[in-house]
Formats: C-alpha cells, sequence, structure tokens
C-alpha cells in the first residue's frame, strides 16, 4: 500500500524518473528544467556522468512547487547494461513500486523505434499494472526536430500509448519540456493527494 512521504520539516516527497532509451534527451530535459524554469525552487542538480558524457547511474533534481511539496527527479541511465540501476530505483528491495511518476521520453527518430518499444516494455514489467494507474506516466515524443523523426500519430499507434498524455518536445531547445514534467506533476497530485 502507498504511503506519503514525509520528511522531517513536513514535506511531502514525490519521486519522478525521467525513463527512455539511451541517448533519447533524458538528461537534456532535466537539464532545461534546473536552467530555464523560474518559479519552481531547485536543489543542486547531482550528474554522475561517465568519461563519455553519458549518465553513468542517473541523475538528480530536487523540484518544489510548494513549500510542503518536493518532487525528487531522476533520470536514469538508458543503456541496456543499466537495467539493474533502473529496477532499483523504481522498486524497493521488496520489490514495491518506489516511484510516484514517469516521465517516458521517446526519441523520435524512425531509427530508434526498437529501441523505444524495447525500453516501453521493460518499464510495463518493472511497474506492471500500476503504470497509468497508481503510476502516472507522461510520454515526451523528443527530437521532433530531426529529419526522421516519426509522427505523433505513428508514435502513440505503435507503441500502444493511446490513453496516456503525450508530448511533442525537443528538449535541446526547451519545447515544451516544462509541460511534460508539469502534466506529470499535476496528475501525481490529483493521485496521491486528491485520489482521482
Amino acid at each position: 500500500m502507498w504511503r506519503l512521504k514525509v520528511d522531517s520539516k513536513g514535506r511531502i516527497h514525490f519521486k519522478i524518473v525521467y525513463y527512455g532509451p539511451t541517448l533519447s534527451g533524458k538528461t537534456t530535459a532535466l537539464r532545461w528544467l534546473y536552467t530555464n524554469v523560474k518559479g519552481l525552487k531547485k536543489g543542486k542538480l547531482h550528474e554522475l556522468k561517465g568519461p563519455d558524457g553519458r549518465t553513468m547511474f542517473f541523475d538528480y533534481l530536487p523540484i518544489s512547487t510548494t513549500e510542503n511539496v518536493i518532487f525528487d527527479v531522476f533520470t536514469v541511465a538508458g543503456a541496456r547494461r543499466h537495467r539493474v540501476v533502473r529496477q532499483v530505483l523504481l522498486r524497493d528491495k521488496d520489490g514495491t513500486v518506489s516511484v510516484d511518476g514517469i516521465v517516458f521520453v521517446v526519441d523520435s527518430s524512425r531509427r530508434r523505434l526498437r529501441d523505444n518499444i524495447e525500453c516501453l516494455k521493460e518499464i510495463r514489467e518493472i511497474v506492471g499494472d500500476k503504470l497509468g494507474n497508481e503510476v502516472p506516466i507522461v510520454f515526451m515524443l523528443n527530437k521532433q526536430d530531426l529529419w526522421d523523426a516519426m509522427s505523433k500519430r505513428e508514435l502513440v499507434k505503435i507503441l500502444d500509448i493511446e490513453d496516456f498524455p503525450v508530448v511533442e518536445t525537443v528538449a535541446i531547445r526547451g519545447k515544451d519540456v516544462a509541460k511534460a514534467f508539469m502534466i506529470c506533476a499535476r496528475e501525481i497530485i490529483l493521485k496521491k493527494l486528491y485520489k482521482f
């Protein structure tokens, strides 16, 4: 059973994980939120990068929307070899799902379709039937500016995500990155605090 996570100062914490294939734009989106979004209190951005600049394990950024609500925002490395890290970030030791919301970052390039499908299959296996029900998920169709970007209609149909919020983004320029975050945050508040 899900319980509110409250710290010693009485603040409620919710965990949002940016999930998706390697190099889909998860860290770029988080950096853009950190650098450009005004009106939110943000803590320090913690990045764990390898020598090639890729996320090694995860990135972390606390974001406060009010004095009493903090979103602990993580990105998770998308490379296949980091599957265990992704599982640890999404589940407790006892196997209980430990994430409150997910922003799934789709790489819209036609060449990356298989990676998107595999990654989405993985998260559905890890989170199970809570995905979209108890755990809101928002799909960021990122890199919509690429020459080989698949259309929203194509991706929604192929990925079978008709019933979920979908936002077309270009993370490197910040296009609708904040919108995807805000939709996820709103859904978490509605589901967890107000039981909608």
